[in-house]
């Protein structure tokens, strides 16, 4: 294993049967879920009842199929020199809490309450609005393990800006959601918000944490590597296709009885992920942040926090609402738009400089051979 390699979540090796096509296979299971959500309906009304706090624990368990093999492959160590290049944490800060939500906020108003106000009733544009909101408010925390791993990101770095985020999303998400919908009453679930983080973030990182520790101790870093890391790695594929499954069996019904509402309310949430991966992007090429940091700090703010956007919209609204309708949107358009992200991503890794490599062992033991050699000569 490389030091690229290391540092990029595992991205050598190159694109296998399932990343190759993965278009496809996204495209596939939109369809699949919104089929059996029309002709299947027994099917999400059973995984509908195993939720908490508007949280889907079928969901949850499948975004952990997701992220525990990134989380595995984590050098906990490099974390603590994951602030030694804080250009990237900067940039997704500022983007994620300065600038996105108030152009989604914008975005969404003149589009759905000016441009398409013949199309779009008042009452119900309001609605679609306040979904746009939620997803704005929202920065991704559970999926951006997936891009990042997809354009070879640093993984631990990614892991970095997620937590760092997510602290953040605790104290300002609500606020954020307050003012922009201008109801001071409004009561945002945080049983929901902190959930959604322990569910996302906290166990699968504990489960990524005490797999490698143990692994490393029994069997040694190189088969964890060589043999352990690549047959894991499918199941982060696999998690994705499984989940948008689930998720579009739940929307089935009202995305097809919607489908010119489905079509403009896109319009606006698709320039806001292409303008603000844009805005991150140059950001970081114009500070020269090296390559496996500057795609996933520009993803994490194109890319939502669907679960929870989908979550708060349902126990503020209704599951029939517009507000419900506008963040299934987001999940709709999102994971292809992501996907060409990652393929630009992917093609403009030579606007960055490559990343610092990591100090081998044998460069350390030489150091410290040197050390004590000049320390002997001192004392001679």
């Amino acid at each position: 294993m490389t030091d690229n390699d290391a540092q990029g979540g595992g991205s050598g090796g190159g694109l296998g049967f399932f990343e190759r096509y993965l278009t496809v296979w996204v495209a596939a299971c939109i369809v699949l879920g919104v089929f059996m959500g029309l002709k299947l309906p027994w099917f999400p009304q059973t995984l509908s009842r195993w939720e908490y706090a508007h949280v889907s624990i079928p969901v949850a368990i499948l975004i952990w199929f997701m992220i525990y093999p990134m989380m595995v492959q984590i050098d906990f160590g490099s974390i603590k020199r994951a602030g030694r290049h804080p250009k990237g944490l900067i940039v997704t800060l500022v983007v994620n809490w300065v600038i996105k939500p108030f152009t989604m906020f914008g975005l969404a108003w003149f589009f759905l309450r000016v441009v398409f106000a013949r199309w779009i009733p008042a009452d119900l544009a309001q609605q679609y609005v306040a979904g746009a909101i939620f997803l704005g408010a929202a920065p991704c925390t559970a999926m951006v393990f997936v891009w990042s791993y997809l354009c070879g990101g640093n993984a631990a770095h990614t892991l970095v800006q997620v937590a760092i985020n997510d602290l953040v999303l605790l104290f300002l998400y609500a606020p954020i959601v307050i003012f922009q919908l201008g109801l001071t009453e409004l009561r945002v679930p945080y049983d929901t918000i902190l959930l959604s983080v322990v569910l996302y973030v906290v166990i699968p990182l504990a489960a990524g944490y005490i797999t490698r520790v143990r692994l490393i101790r029994t069997k040694g870093e190189q088969w964890l590597n060589e043999s352990f890391l690549p047959r894991l790695k499918r199941f982060t594929i696999i998690g994705l296709l499984l989940t948008l499954v689930i998720l579009f069996s739940f929307q089935g019904e009202t995305i097809v009885s919607n489908p010119v509402h489905i079509l403009l309310i896109a319009v606006p949430l698709t320039i806001q992920t292409y303008l603000i991966f844009t805005v991150a992007y140059l950001w970081a090429k114009a500070w020269r942040v090296d390559r496996t940091v500057a795609g996933p700090a520009a993803m994490i703010g194109a890319s939502n926090f669907f679960e929870l956007a989908v979550a708060v919209a349902i126990s503020l609204f209704g599951l029939g609402s517009g507000a419900a309708l506008a963040t299934v949107v987001g999940v709709l358009e999102e994971v292809p738009i992501m996907l060409s992200l990652v393929a630009f991503a992917n093609k403009t890794k030579h606007w960055f400089p490559e990343p610092e490599p990591a100090a081998s062992a044998a460069g350390v033991a030489a150091a410290k051979a040197t050390a004590g050699t000049r320390k002997q000569q001192r004392k001679a």
